[in-house]
């Protein structure tokens, strides 16, 4: 799967995969993780929420783990609200755990990360919003 820029291929995998891992989620309404993940929920993904700062507690009814390993199920998109230079060991996670695509929100994009993953045969979207995109195509 290459890195996704065009609509159409954007609009597939959105509508193929349904199951998102939300890392970096926060508790606070008013973050863009929150009410990024509020607006995924509407469009019928199932989230996966990841923070070790707030495992165990429950954000947008939905349980927090401490890493993607925690997850009992398989996921379809990782959806990264961290900082650049956190990002190259959460794709390595994500490696562990599985995944199709590896989605770096607007400012979190770590280019070597992208080439890596681009080279392995993963999917990648980075600069883009996945509500953004989520209300516009789907």
């Amino acid at each position: 799967m290459p890195i996704l820029e065009e609509d159409k291929d954007l609009k597939d995998a959105l509508q193929k995969c349904r199951t998102v891992c939300v890392v970096g989620i926060s508790p606070d309404p008013f973050k863009p993780s929150h009410f990024v993940s509020e607006v995924l929920q509407s469009h019928g993904f199932k989230l996966y929420l990841v923070n070790p700062k707030c495992a165990g507690l429950t954000i947008l009814g939905e349980k927090v783990y401490a890493s993607m390993q925690d997850i009992p199920d398989a996921i379809d998109i990782v959806d990264v609200f961290r900082s650049p230079p956190a990002v190259p060991a959460l794709a390595e996670e994500a490696r562990r755990k599985g995944f199709r695509i590896f989605w770096m929100q607007p400012g979190t994009e770590s280019p070597e990360t992208i080439k890596e993953l681009d080279e392995e045969g993963y999917g990648v979207v980075a600069g883009r919003c996945m509500k953004v995109e989520s209300n516009r195509l789907l």
